[in-house]
């Protein structure tokens, strides 16, 4: 129940308005597992605890294999080792397969026998296309278990794989048709527990306490655990959001590391200046985990819950009770343990076998990535707050001054109206158009804050709206929820309700939003919810959504759907022509469908920096691709060596954005000596120079989920020396980065994997693969590296934005293998619209072999031609490991001789070795073509 806000608070909220960082991350803040009454229970269970057996087993009418799960017999409840008591009702089990080798399992109450209610299912986060690729089953197989009496009932899956429902004792697993080897289980170690709903009865105390607050639980314990175990995985990732690393560490048994016994949470909350090695929970919740092994490959298991969640990673040689685990024993596998508060069992089996067929199937089914617009992946320059229009015209006028390209300027809670969303400050903004107008000018675009807080007053329209139609959140007693965050008193849109998502959304049309334009765009912050005089810093799990569910249900997807609506407002305002771009700090499953997330409150210190590089990786293995950390650290001052070395790192994050808290120093990209700048400015012309090659990745997420950055061993699936290495990334299949994470450094240790050779983007120097090698920490750039074999598209002339390299031409870089082969791809569209989706786009494939390059239509039947054109040429073609230099170059159709020339790499302040290059050939980009190198 909410709790009156005190005197205290009342001091401590205006002590928050001066300096957030008063409320800087303390440990007892937040609960632990301890303090969490289901996760307590779900680990002090023993395996082997669950006696459920699988009875009346058949195939449906939909398709689907179906079961009830009973206990085997009263005698075996003593085993059950719970201290809740619950009614041993069955509880029904269904097994549905789709297309591409995915199996879904469902376990939930019966509702014919009429529980207390009916649990929380998460809404539009499974797409209708993927629910149309259902495979209807129409027959079971049933074996007998060797050496054992029991039986189990098995299903083809799509591919060569198959799902089997073990009756006695209940067990779930996928394996490999033929050679019955495993890929993923559930229950293998008997840990499956579900608490059923029942009726609140005299005497039954089921309310729980947490510093001064207190839940009603009004429908008692109704958690669900089970284990779920990877086959031949040498690592398990996913599951974010923490600031961990990529591999997740074990947090029980054996090989714990000191600040990991507890498990990894999945429970979205506001947490100033976060821990930058915990398992902690974050702002927001991907219950997907990935594994990943040299022998078997790759693997995926999706739990749909949004209720708060806990996962245990065991570590090798735990104490699981060998006489009780159904698996064979021999078999390599990490060991899991998944626990929820609330919802229902409906999770997904993803079998790969590698890592992009694993996140391929994971986005299948949640979505795959929104194409975001072309600016919104340059660079954006943000700060908590840009004071006033002249501030804001200062800061772009600096930027055009010392020749740096921006796209995006943002601001922060500061340029409203008393903290009233859709609102400016009269004062400060007085001409907001205006100001949109003349940033537009140059190409530029703008970024405003909407948060889900807001204020209660009776004179602010959105309150009085909400308020009189009953839009809001409400609290256990069924009143609308009244909590504090940055405007004060303030109630909060319940956007769980599709009618409430539609209203927000027609907030952002331009005649609601006033001294809005095309050229502006949203950013959702506190969206966890925050709430900061709640428990956790975050709404009370008894307060009242959409339906009568309660916020514990479905707490981490409240976010998300806030920012569902936000992104389809802007759609709504462009009427559908207009790609949105809306930057969310929560998050949940099918996020990448709307926009682009960062990773929240980090700190301007060097292990934050090293840290972001795995979270953003783990992002990527969960779908969402568009996603960055704030450039220099939202707290604190970043001495400019570190300023420098995050910009370096950032030019290749997938969103690249400064942002600075408001008692920080001012850290613009001029204010730290003229060799600084000289340094960002060069870090950031790299990113607007590979501009069409992260354009292109963007696509392939947009086609396939594969991520725009990536870790290595996705490129490099067998080489074991990958698994750990989460400093070094992949941007697509064809740059390798290396961040520079220590002060002062000297020197740089990196891993290049693969039996190709790489070619070092600074110089073009070779180095061979699969070895280690150590390089001089220089300081104009991080190591960074080009894939032999590729072909890299570039924009080489530097503008005020993006928008302003539209007409320009292009630069290719064919980085050849060892036999002197090369390919590589170049997506181009409109840059804003959607009309993609109708084949408006170019895409070419280019590949050279046997002295030829060759360009030719990697777009289906269909598109491109007059859907979509483009006059853009090909300026450079450079041929690194080509040697002897060749004289002359045949263009064909046209019958053109050209001339190759010695030229430098890249274009940048100093000397430079040459390399054979094509000046001019002239070639439109969108044609077919060949050019014969003699």
């Amino acid at each position: 129940m909410k709790e009156s806000p005190n005197l205290i608070f009342h001091v401590l909220f205006l002590l928050l308005l001066i300096s957030p960082s008063v409320f800087s991350w303390k440990k007892d803040e937040f609960r632990n597992c301890n303090q969490t009454p289901f996760c307590k229970r779900a680990r002090s269970r023993k395996p082997g605890a669950c006696n459920l057996i699988a009875t009346e087993v058949s195939i449906s009418d939909d398709g689907d294999l179906t079961a009830k799960l009973i206990p085997k017999t009263p005698e075996n409840n003593e085993s059950q080792d719970t201290p809740v008591e619950v009614d041993s009702k069955p509880l029904l089990l269904t097994i549905s397969v789709y297309r591409d080798g995915i199996l879904r399992l469902k376990i939930d109450e019966d509702q014919s026998l009429n529980p207390p209610k009916k649990r929380f299912e998460v809404p539009d986060v499974i797409l209708d296309e993927f629910l149309s690729k259902k495979l209807y089953l129409q027959r079971l197989s049933e074996e007998k278990i060797d050496n054992d009496s029991g039986f189990s009932s098995v299903v083809y899956l799509d591919g060569d794989y198959e799902g089997v429902l073990r009756h006695d004792p209940f067990e779930v697993f996928v394996r490999e048709r033929g050679n019955g080897k495993r890929v993923l289980s559930i229950n293998s170690n008997g840990l499956f527990d579900f608490e059923q709903l029942r009726e609140k009865k005299e005497g039954d105390d089921w309310e729980e306490r947490f510093r001064s607050h207190t839940d009603t639980r009004p429908y008692g314990p109704q958690s669900i655990s089970f284990d779920v175990s990877f086959f031949g995985a040498d690592i398990v990732s996913g599951i974010p959001e923490h600031a961990t690393s990529l591999a997740l560490k074990p947090t029980s048994g054996p090989g714990v590391e000191d600040g990991f016994s507890e498990p990894y949470r999945l429970f979205n909350l506001d947490v100033f200046e976060y821990l930058h090695e915990s398992p902690f929970g974050l702002y927001g919740s991907i219950p997907f985990m990935f594994s990943h092994g040299k022998a078997r490959g790759s693997s995926g298991f999706f739990w749909l819950n949004a209720a708060e969640m806990q996962i245990d990673v065991f570590g090798t040689g735990w104490d699981a009770g060998q006489d009780k685990i159904m698996m064979p024993v021999d078999e390599k596998r990490i060991d899991t343990l998944w626990m929820s508060e609330a919802g229902v069992v409906d999770a997904f089996f993803f079998v790969g076998p590698g890592p992009k067929d694993v996140v391929r199937q994971y986005t299948s089914v949640t979505g795959r990535p929104a194409m975001p617009q072309l600016f919104a992946t340059a660079y954006h320059q943000c700060r908590w707050n840009y004071r006033d229009e002249e501030d804001v015209f200062g800061v772009d006028s600096k930027f055009d001054e010392h020749d740096i390209p921006y796209d995006v300027l943002w601001l922060d809670i500061e340029h409203t109206d008393g903290k009233r969303y859709f609102t400016w400050d009269k004062v400060l903004f007085p001409n907001p158009e205006e100001m949109q107008n003349k940033l537009a000018a140059k190409g530029r675009h703008m970024v405003t804050i909407v948060d889900p807080h807001i204020k209660r007053d009776d004179n602010y329209y959105i309150h009085k709206e909400a308020s009189d139609n009953g839009y809001y959140v409400k609290d256990a007693s069924n009143r609308d929820f009244d909590g504090w965050c940055w405007p004060g008193s303030s109630s909060y849109v319940d956007v769980v309700n599709p009618d409430i998502r539609s209203w927000w959304a027609d907030k952002f049309s331009y005649g609601n939003y006033i001294g809005s334009t095309p050229s502006l765009y949203i950013w959702n912050d506190m969206n966890e919810p925050s709430v900061f005089n709640g428990p956790e810093v975050t709404m009370p799990r008894d307060a009242l959504h959409f339906g009568g569910t309660e916020h514990r249900e479905l707490h981490n997807a409240y976010g998300y759907y806030f920012h569902m609506a936000t992104s389809n407002g802007l759609v709504k305002r462009g009427n559908g022509k207009d790609r949105p771009f809306v930057l969310s700090r929560a998050f949940f499953p099918g996020t990448q469908r709307y926009g682009a997330v960062w990773t929240g409150d980090n700190t301007a210190e060097w292990d934050h920096l090293r840290v972001s590089v795995p979270m953003l990786l783990t992002l990527g293995l969960t779908g969402i691709s568009f996603s960055g950390a704030d450039v220099g650290g939202f707290f604190g001052n970043p001495e400019p060596d570190l300023l420098v070395r995050w910009y370096q790192l950032g030019a290749y994050y997938p969103f690249f954005r400064a942002h600075a808290h408001q008692d920080t120093k001012r850290r613009e990209p001029w204010l730290f000596g003229e060799r600084n700048t000289q340094l960002i400015r060069e870090a950031i012309h790299t990113r607007y120079m590979f501009l069409p090659y992260f354009y292109t990745l963007f696509r392939e997420a947009n086609i396939t989920g594969t991520p725009v950055i990536r870790p290595l061993w996705m490129e490099f699936p067998a080489d074991e020396e990958t698994f750990s290495n989460d400093e070094a990334f992949m941007v697509g299949n064809g740059l390798l980065v290396q961040g520079v994470y220590t002060e002062r450094a000297k020197h740089v240790s990196v891993y290049l994997p693969g039996d190709q050779s790489w070619y070092d983007l600074r110089n073009g120097a070779t180095y061979k693969g699969g070895k280690r090698h150590k390089f001089e920490a220089l300081e104009d750039s991080v190591p960074a590296f080009q894939r032999a074999g590729t072909i890299i598209p570039r924009k080489d002339r530097f503008r005020r934005s993006s928008t302003q390299m539209d007409k320009d031409p292009y630069t290719l870089v064919i980085a050849l293998n060892s036999s002197k082969e090369a390919e590589g791809e170049l997506y181009i569209d409109d840059g804003k619209s959607f009309n993609f989706e109708n084949g408006a786009y170019i895409h070419r494939h280019l590949k050279f072999s046997n002295g030829k390059l060759t360009s030719s239509n990697a777009a289906p039947s269909g598109a491109g031609g007059n859907k979509f054109s483009t006059d853009c040429t090909v300026e450079r073609i450079i041929l690194l490991g080509l040697s002897p230099a060749p004289k002359s170059a045949l263009i064909e159709p046209a019958n053109q001789k050209v001339g190759i020339e010695m030229g430098p790499l890249t274009i940048r302040p100093g000397k430079s070795p040459s390399f054979a290059t094509i000046r001019k050939p002239n070639v439109r980009i969108a044609d077919n073509w060949t050019i014969k190198i003699s």
